[in-house]
């Protein structure tokens, strides 16, 4: 096989960077070691920022998002038992975000995908890219019990943290930064109507939590809780009281509950590899990067590393311009660690720590308080939050 860009990973940024090419012409073929079934199956995040909406409309896969989708123009933060709503819209300039759940982004894009004709095998097993250094690198997976050789010309690593694409990257070629938090999110997912019609980011004594949603009927709400512990020890009603203790009263007063249709523990951390490419494999999403969920960024940032590729590819094929592809990892790097400093930021202030003593607790508290009192404070977590302009790869 043969195509001008292979593509390693069917979840939302490789369909999205799969997609955009094809509508410039420029050939790609997608190779994902699960079923369609499987990745779909991932409960991710659900908040879009303007820049990964514009790509949908450019990517043709917005027909659905526009009609089902929520546009939020604010979000509140809850702390003292009292909430603080940040008007992202008036602070902004009129930006806004939209909520839309990250499963729904990608079954838009499979059927787009699917109706462009365009391949992608799913069921690969054991894929491997090679001779990346090279000016013909290819990736060899195996199907139906058979090897397979896809050459191209690029390859974009979009398998996620666990993939093989940053694997295969030599080490000594790499630098990687992390930072663990002692704590992760358990998150449910119920057909209740959502608590309100906007986010609310609420700081408690006994842990953060937050009350999000997916549509009008459906509602998706996190606590946060130790890492040891397990989802299994957590009944449903053990998490509705929870959380009620963690939200104001007039909040909690309100909150309809049900049963959850699925229940999860995911561990915050912090990572990101520098440089984001070797040779002609370029990393993009979560093989680069994770960061905590509290700034709604792990999605966006793929987003925006799509964006940066995409661009640097039609460069390259319609121009010729292959002296920007080192221009790659800096551009996409120089939004990412400011998307990391927001993340790390809100979950800083949110979040109640083990070691934590009552001076900390009494900062916090009063940082939350000067942001959310000054303009100045509440323009900059509006501006992070609906996400900074892409980088410029020149």
């Amino acid at each position: 096989m043969n195509t001008q860009v292979a593509i390693i990973g069917a979840g939302p940024s490789g369909l999205l960077l799969g997609q955009l090419l094809h509508h410039q012409g420029i050939d790609n073929v997608i190779v994902e070691r699960r079923t369609g079934e499987y990745v779909l199956s991932r409960i991710r995040a659900g908040v879009l920022e303007q820049g990964m909406v514009d790509l949908l409309h450019e990517a043709g896969a917005h027909q659905r998002m526009d009609k089902e989708g929520l546009p939020h123009d604010g979000f509140e933060l809850a702390f003292d038992n009292r909430r603080v709503r940040v008007a992202l819209d008036e602070l902004t300039a009129g930006r806004k975000v939209m909520v839309y759940g990250q499963t729904d982004v990608t079954r838009d894009l499979m059927a787009a995908r699917e109706a462009a004709g365009a391949t992608t095998i799913y069921e690969a097993e054991n894929v491997q890219p090679h001779a990346l250094d090279s000016d013909r690198p290819y990736i060899t997976f195996e199907k139906d019990g058979e090897t397979v050789r896809l050459d191209c010309d690029y390859i974009a690593g979009c398998d996620g943290y666990h993939g093989v694409s940053r694997q295969s990257i030599p080490k000594e070629r790499i630098k990687e930064f992390e930072k663990v938090y002692p704590f992760g999110w358990l998150g449910i997912l119920s057909d209740t109507p959502p608590v309100s019609d906007e986010l609310i980011y609420a700081r408690h004594a006994r842990g953060f939590s937050l009350c999000s949603m997916r549509s009008a009927t459906r509602s998706r709400y996190y606590l946060q809780v130790p890492l040891d512990e397990k989802v299994e020890d957590w009944s449903d009603e053990r998490f509705w009281e929870e959380l009620k203790r963690r939200l104001p009263e007039d909040v909690a007063n309100k909150l309809v509950t049900g049963p959850s249709i699925e229940k999860s523990i995911a561990p915050l951390r912090s990572f990101v590899v520098e440089p984001m490419q070797y040779g002609r494999l370029f990393l993009v999403g979560d093989a680069a990067h994770i960061v905590p969920p509290t700034g709604a960024k792990g999605l966006n940032l793929a987003a925006s590393d799509v964006n940066t590729l995409y661009r640097l590819m039609v460069k390259v094929y319609q121009e010729g311009r292959t002296d920007l592809i080192e221009r790659y990892s800096p551009t996409c790097l120089k939004r990412i660690w400011k998307a990391e400093r927001f993340s790390w930021w809100m979950t800083s202030m949110l979040h109640t720590f083990s070691e934590q003593d009552d001076f900390n607790s009494r900062l916090q508290l009063a940082e939350l308080d000067y942001v959310t009192s000054s303009k100045a404070g509440l323009t900059t977590i509006s501006e992070n939050y609906v996400g900074l302009p892409y980088e410029s790869l020149e």
